[in-house]
């Protein structure tokens, strides 16, 4: 691979300006992002690895592929790039022209194109080398995915793309578009592409973010830095002050005795519903439980309600009802235009039938609804697996143990648990220590910290490992890194298989 790349390098020679070179070698750098080979890093693995290569070759190509990732690496990338680079120019290799003005821009405006609903920004920084070759990079940023970068892409015709996104604004109500200091643009653009990051690292960034994404990811983590810093702001700019639980017991209490919520039928449930709904907006979309939206909605209707919350038959029959409710109490109150009121409650009423169908009731598994509610009994639907996982035996008799009566929310009961999960291991003479770790993976299952436990449960299961052997990884795992919740969640994360004499 590194071959094949440092032959396609040899086309960074016949460019002639600085920014097509960028452009070309932030596509090469894409071509791994995103992925986790088995074992390690793969910018160290793959990208340091594409370094030492073309340091080595030493060609005239090599030389501009190095002074590129120099400018457009990571920081470790960065460095060894540019000590080769120097290396090979002091041993007179030739470079392009075009080599010293690498990264050599300055921001000339920064811009954003926003919906009114609060849905996404619209990123645009514009850019020139000494005034010359002016450019524009482009990045979306959607607040219903945790205010992830989604797509980026450059553009060389930017006065074009600035005329019409303010002909766009000017022509519809639910657009705003407005210069933004770019220290603003930085720090919304650098919080963003952490959340993506970190969505890659979950295993879940590549299939959120567009096809192009990984081609311009180098090129904007780079074009960034030339940005002066500003305060990193982990929210929109209009993000609200943060929702105590008084504050959203209050806001729950005014819409239920609202006009918009007179029709509702069934109080209780509609009661709980509004909890919910404000819960999301708390806690999910940067403490603005008003905002409302036709993709906010759905997003909650058929994505993270069926994933997160367990709801009881009727509050699954009233949820819609009272979302509906919700966007008739809040949009008025937010500004939202009416236009924007109509298209949000067409939404909800266009998912109802999606989340009849997305929303599985634990029930409809087959599993006894009793059992449903000792295993979340904080109504943490995405939690039912990872706590099956660590306590398998809920049901029945084990000797003149009733389990059904056993509470693995109490920690006494869960010691118990535990205890009849290892009856054919009492005579090993460090039961009590070995019972300790089960314990304390146990208790992280059941509160999912960090996620890249149960993440890594989740791969080696899909492998076909033994449930006790997977659960002796993780001990290892644990004892091993101590109380360092990072080096925790990287160890888990690098995990692709168990070695073949499990710990434990």
């Amino acid at each position: 691979m590194f071959a094949e790349m440092l032959l396609a390098a040899r086309e960074l020679l016949a460019v002639r300006s600085p920014l097509d070179a960028e452009l070309m070698v932030s596509d090469m750098l894409g071509a791994w992002w995103g992925r986790r080979p088995h074992g390690g890093d793969v910018e160290q693995i793959l990208g340091e690895g594409l370094v030492d290569y073309a340091a080595k070759a030493g060609t005239p190509a090599a030389l501009t592929l190095l002074i590129s990732i120099a400018y457009l690496g990571t920081a470790r990338q960065a460095a060894k790039a540019e000590g080769a680079a120097l290396a090979l120019m002091e041993s007179d290799v030739a470079r392009p022209g075009w080599a010293d003005r690498v990264g050599a821009v300055k921001p000339a405006g920064c811009y954003v194109s926003r919906d009114v609903y609060g849905d996404q920004d619209t990123v645009l920084c514009t850019f020139a080398y000494n005034g010359e070759d002016t450019h524009a990079l482009v990045v979306v940023v959607d607040y219903n995915m945790g205010g992830m970068a989604r797509d980026a892409w450059v553009s060389s015709q930017v006065d074009k793309l600035l005329d019409q996104a303010r002909l766009e604004a000017a022509g519809n109500r639910l657009l705003r578009f407005e210069e933004i200091e770019p220290q603003q643009a930085r720090a919304l653009l650098e919080f963003a592409m952490k959340v993506t990051q970190a969505a890659t690292r979950r295993r879940k960034g590549p299939r959120l973010v567009s096809d192009g994404y990984s081609a311009y990811h180098a090129f904007a983590r780079a074009r960034l830095k030339a940005l002066p810093p500003g305060r990193m702001r982990p929210a929109p700019a209009h993000t609200e002050a943060p929702y105590s639980r008084d504050r959203r017991a209050m806001l729950a209490a005014e819409f239920l005795a609202s006009d918009a919520a007179e029709n509702l039928s069934d109080p209780s449930a509609a009661s709980r519903c509004a909890d919910h709904i404000i819960d999301y907006g708390c806690d999910q979309d940067f403490g603005r439980p008003m905002r409302v939206s036709p993709t906010k909605c759905e997003t909650f209707l058929l994505d993270w309600l069926p994933r997160k919350v367990l709801l009881s038959p009727a509050d699954q029959d009233a949820m819609p009802h009272v979302l509906s409710a919700w966007v008739r109490f809040a949009g008025p109150r937010i500004g939202l235009p009416e236009e924007g009121v109509r298209a949000t409650l067409d939404a909800v009423w266009e998912a109802t039938a999606g989340f009849t169908k997305a929303y599985r009731d634990p029930a409809t598994f087959g599993l006894d609804r009793s059992l449903v509610r000792r295993l979340l009994p904080d109504g943490d639907l995405s939690a039912l697996a990872r706590r099956a996982f660590a306590f398998p035996f809920l049901q029945g008799m084990a000797g003149a143990t009733n389990l059904d009566l056993l509470n693995p929310a109490d920690d006494a009961d869960r010691r118990i648990l535990l205890e009849i999960d290892h009856a054919d291991e009492l005579g090993r003479p460090d039961l009590e220590e070995h019972l300790a770790w089960h314990e304390e993976i146990a208790g992280r299952l059941w509160a999912g910290d960090p996620p890249q436990l149960w993440e890594a449960a989740e791969r080696l299961i899909d492998l076909g490992h033994d449930r006790h052997d997977v659960l002796h990884v993780l001990i290892e795992i644990a004892e091993r890194i101590g109380d360092h919740p990072d080096e925790l969640a990287a160890a888990l994360d690098d995990i692709a298989d168990i070695p073949d004499e499990p710990a434990g």
